[in-house]
């Protein structure tokens, strides 16, 4: 039997290890996300060789990740698809499963997974260079945006550190509030997860940035590079009657983020939950394609 546990940070090392040979750019399977989440999704862990085994609760009810990493995959697959069945978690069902890992998943199992496409789920990935400079017709209104800010603004754009943090708390209380009517109930579980990633930030290895006008602190956001070419941006929050605050926040994190990372070519501004107002607000960064995420469900009787 699996020996699933509790996200620890100093599980952060071969996590870390496994995540960056995966090499994939879905927001998934980054440790930040895992850990921030936890009081969401209740991840739990193990091992197996090169691979990790992730078991979480979805909709209510205990499912399972594909097993990212490296060596053979039968033998992952086969650990989850036993602990499934002695446990009577059927059907047996991976969730997060990308086109690359059903292509593997159809190679090793042909024939044995029923998919369908998670859209709520797809992670929205940007051009970081677009996203810097928002050059072009399709992205003129966000130029706009910025340009009225810095004009009506003195403002400047800093790296988060421990310091800010206590101010950007309050600020996300303050927001919280205003937006209340508007929020879906989950924002609950999204308050949690911003306070976790807060409080083991340098643990974490998170990096962000905080947005100032006039003094006051009118944004800020934070995520993590989940491989070599791609930044996770996990949260991003900016006051909304202010004109331009949030495509400056998300302009700027780029630019500093681009200077740190020499190799940064994506940005992953993850998933819109099904969310129509996030779903409009992702797509008017104009994303250079959706990462595409799939549940297998085993069919075979």
């Amino acid at each position: 039997m699996i020996d699933f546990k509790t996200v620890r940070l100093c599980d952060k090392h071969w996590i870390d290890e496994i995540v960056m040979a995966e090499g994939s750019r879905s927001a998934d399977y980054n440790f930040g996300n895992i850990y921030i989440w936890d009081n969401r999704y209740r991840q739990l862990v193990a091992r197996a060789d090169g691979r990790m085994l992730t078991k979480l609760r979805y909709a209510g009810r205990p499912t399972f990740v594909f097993p990212i990493g490296t060596g053979p995959l039968r033998p992952a697959i086969e650990a989850l698809r036993t602990f499934a069945v002695e446990k009577g978690y059927e059907p047996f069902c991976l969730r997060g499963i990308t086109e690359e890992h059903r292509a593997l998943l159809e190679a090793e199992y042909p024939g044995c997974f029923a998919y369908t496409e998670d859209s709520d789920n797809a992670d929205y990935i940007y051009e970081a260079e677009k996203l810097a400079t928002y050059a072009g017709k399709a992205l003129h209104g966000k130029k706009n945006h910025c340009n009225r800010f810095e004009a009506e603004n003195d403002w400047s754009f800093v790296p988060l550190t421990r310091q800010l943090i206590p101010d950007c708390l309050d600020m996300l209380d303050v927001w919280s509030e205003e937006n209340a009517q508007r929020l879906d109930k989950s924002i609950v579980y999204e308050h949690t997860a911003i306070v976790r990633a807060f409080a083991a930030f340098e643990k974490l290895g998170l990096e962000g940035g905080v947005l100032y006008a006039n003094g006051k602190i009118v944004g800020f956001t934070l995520g993590e590079m989940v491989c070599e070419d791609t930044f996770d941006v996990h949260f991003e929050k900016a006051e909304g009657s202010i004109n331009g605050a949030y495509p400056m926040t998300c302009r700027e994190l780029t630019r500093m983020l681009m200077e740190r990372h020499p190799s940064l070519r994506y940005m992953n501004r993850e998933d819109d939950m099904g969310i129509e107002a996030l779903r409009r607000s992702k797509e008017s960064y104009k994303p250079a394609y959706l990462l595409k995420k799939y549940t297998a469900t085993w069919s075979v009787i």
